[in-house]
């Protein structure tokens, strides 16, 4: 297997549980959450959300969507202001929201997991531009990866206790999948599947949790290469062009790759009025 190389450590803010690391090109910065400190992290501005951060997709400007522990909000990232928008219909208690992603047509898929990690009591939802939330997959117990192929017929996604990236077929006009099945399996010592990207060339990036290693596939499921992370519990990665960002729990790495991939795509909806 190819080693890309380490992920150095960027800057110096240290996390309790490092996620979702997204590269919101319009105003050329990363966002990322530290979900167990309940923080933001836009660029150099870091915004307390008051409350678990699972997940966040640029939408317009200075205002991003996030995934609270219990609800979708809009964030202003100047004022720190933080606006509700829709609650999660969490089947029981003790569950919070996960990682997430948008669409090419700026749908924003959020998946969800009980904080004792209870089997099958999570799931996958996806949030409108219009505002209207649909359950897309239920049964779900730690929903984690999201990603799409280069022609939007093809979504990647990972429920980590299954040991399995899966892929389902994807109509992007939409917004349905259908015939989800397992793309790649990973073996126990090797890490839990957990944040995924895509890069341009097809191939899928995995964080293995525990593994201290991102790991790259072909379309064909076939294992190329890995990204080396100094700490064990990596939990996502982003595409910044050849520049890829790798969040673990301990906070954020990256290195320059022969790879790239697309920025995150932002939330379609109307943004909030002031």
């Amino acid at each position: 297997m190819t080693s890309f190389g380490i992920a150095e450590p960027v800057g110096t803010i240290a996390a309790r549980l490092g996620e979702g690391p997204r590269w919101d090109a319009e105003a050329g910065r990363l966002l990322w959450v530290d979900i167990e400190g309940e923080r933001l992290h836009a660029g150099d501005r870091t915004i307390e959300c008051g409350a678990m951060v699972g997940a966040v997709a640029p939408w317009a400007g200075d205002v991003v969507l996030v995934a609270l522990a219990d609800a979708l909000a809009a964030v202003d990232i100047q004022s720190g202001s933080v606006r509700r928008l829709a609650d999660i219909p969490h089947g029981r208690p003790g569950m919070r929201c996960n990682d997430g992603a948008c669409d090419a047509a700026g749908r924003f898929w959020i998946g969800t997991m009980a904080l004792d990690e209870a089997p099958g009591v999570g799931a996958l939802y996806r949030y409108d531009p219009d505002g209207a939330l649909h359950t897309v997959l239920s049964g779900v117990t730690l929903s984690n990866g999201l990603g799409w192929d280069a022609g939007d017929r093809l979504m990647y996604y990972v429920d980590s206790p299954t040991q399995r990236i899966d892929v389902l077929d994807f109509d992007v006009a939409s917004g349905t999948v259908a015939n989800r099945r397992p793309f790649a399996v990973i073996p126990e010592a090797d890490g839990i599947p957990d944040g995924l990207a895509v890069d341009e060339e097809g191939g899928i990036w995995v964080a293995l949790y525990g593994g201290g290693q991102v790991r790259r596939l072909d379309p064909d499921g076939r294992v190329r290469g890995s990204v080396e992370v100094p700490v064990p519990r990596v939990t996502a990665c982003c595409f910044a062009g050849n520049r890829m960002f790798v969040t673990a729990r301990e906070g954020l790495y990256a290195l320059d790759l022969p790879y790239s991939g697309p920025p995150a795509r932002p939330f379609g909806g109307a943004p909030p009025a002031p």
